[in-house]
């Protein structure tokens, strides 16, 4: 049976107080606020996890245990949550590129424009004195691929410990597909304020928030196989972080792109590689989780 206290309660509260900081935000000026802006997307993260810690503490009275955090789980699904993030967004900003949906610039000039900026505002400096771009490009590289994910798995196991630790493992008495659809569809309703505000699909605040779902379906059901198949909570949020470090890649060699149709994983054309990939788990019989 279903546990709808824990799992109702859950939702209910994680709902009320992400969409109350959401709506904060969007009085405040939205993702223009800069650093208020910053901090109010950091610190909803962590709202899913807080309110799982609230909700088996004074309602359900059930082990943090039951999230998967306590256990690291089987090793080797570490290197599939970093591996699969980063074959995705590059298959992703490959796809854009073949299907005309962004145009190649590998003159970076947003690097060159902040180089510009930074040498004008150095006395004496000129832009031949600073690192070259390449560097520049060859360094952020490296930081995404390898660092990024690391740092942004610590944010990322807020929101884990809500959706693949607590209410994936809520619904799994429906079992486990109904339970994977369904927690990455809920997942992508949570998104909908920030999303209208022009985060992830800027310039869609009415097609963004039904992208998000479909793109939170997807990448839910892999991130679910993760948490199921490793037994823990920090493979998913391993993943989930890299996915984060990464989402900027395309923009650093890609131009001219709506991110609704492609670029980043979230982008339609970002959906291609993810189904694709819960097709291999479906095919190599990884899913269902035995």
């Amino acid at each position: 049976m279903v546990d709808k206290k824990g799992l109702f309660s859950f939702i209910g509260l994680t709902f009320v107080v992400s969409w109350l900081i959401m709506g904060g935000l969007w009085l405040a000026g939205g993702l223009a606020a800069g650093v208020v802006a910053a901090i109010a997307l950091i610190a909803i993260m962590w709202v899913p996890g807080l309110c799982v810690l609230a909700v088996t503490q004074l309602i359900t009275h059930e082990p943090m245990a039951v999230t998967g955090i306590r256990r690291l789980g089987i090793r080797r699904y570490y290197l599939w949550a970093w591996l699969l993030p980063v074959l995705l967004t590059l298959a992703s900003a490959l796809l854009t590129w073949l299907l005309g949906a962004g145009r190649l610039d590998l003159s970076f000039p947003q690097i060159r424009e902040a180089l510009e900026q930074a040498a004008a505002q150095v006395p004496g400096a000129t832009q031949a004195q600073l690192p070259p771009v390449q560097a520049i490009i060859g360094a952020q590289m490296a930081f995404a691929l390898l660092l990024a994910p690391l740092i942004n798995t610590f944010f990322a196991l807020g929101e884990e410990l809500g959706w693949r630790g607590y209410l994936l493992h809520k619904l799994l008495p429906l079992g486990q597909w109904p339970a994977l659809v369904l927690s990455g569809a809920i997942w992508g309703i949570w998104h909908a304020p920030v999303v209208v505000m022009g985060h992830n699909y800027p310039g869609h605040p009415v097609l963004g928030p039904f992208l998000m779902v479909g793109f939170c379906l997807l990448a839910g059901i892999i991130l679910g196989w993760l948490r199921l198949a490793s037994g823990s909570v920090w493979a998913p949020a391993l993943a989930h972080g890299t996915f984060n470090a990464l989402g900027g890649i395309s923009l650093l060699v890609l131009a001219d792109m709506d991110l609704a149709i492609g670029g980043p994983v979230s982008s339609l054309i970002g959906w291609i590689g993810l189904a694709a990939c819960v097709g291999w788990l479906v095919f190599t019989r990884r899913l269902p989780v035995k």
